[in-house]
């Protein structure tokens, strides 16, 4: 599990932070950072059934990798959500507005 988390953090980190020093847009970057840390395992759960069988130990890695993939890509998601405001200052756009109610 460890490997997995080391590559999923890396590469998203790179993904966002290029986008960020590109100056690319912030609803463009954190799709990006997301799939370039992806690790298609839903494609390689489909190849593994398929070539050894359900029942096989290939089949359980495979599944094991989205267990522990799937709260790894959440959290990224988190933390590309906490960071919306970095990509806003950079590309000199105002603050949002708060969306709560004033009345």
């Amino acid at each position: 599990a460890v490997p997995i988390l080391v590559q999923v953090y890396f590469n998203s980190s790179l993904a966002y932070g290029l986008m960020w020093l590109l100056k690319v847009p912030h609803n463009v970057a954190s799709p990006g950072a997301l799939i370039g840390a992806s690790n298609f395992f839903e494609l390689a759960v489909a190849v593994a059934i398929t070539l050894f069988g359900p029942g096989s130990p290939a089949a359980l890695a495979c599944v094991v990798g989205v267990l522990v993939e799937v709260p790894v890509m959440l959290s990224v998601c988190k933390i590309c959500n906490a960071t919306r405001a970095w990509y806003r200052r950079r590309l000199g756009m105002p603050a949002p507005e708060s969306r709560l109610s004033t009345c």
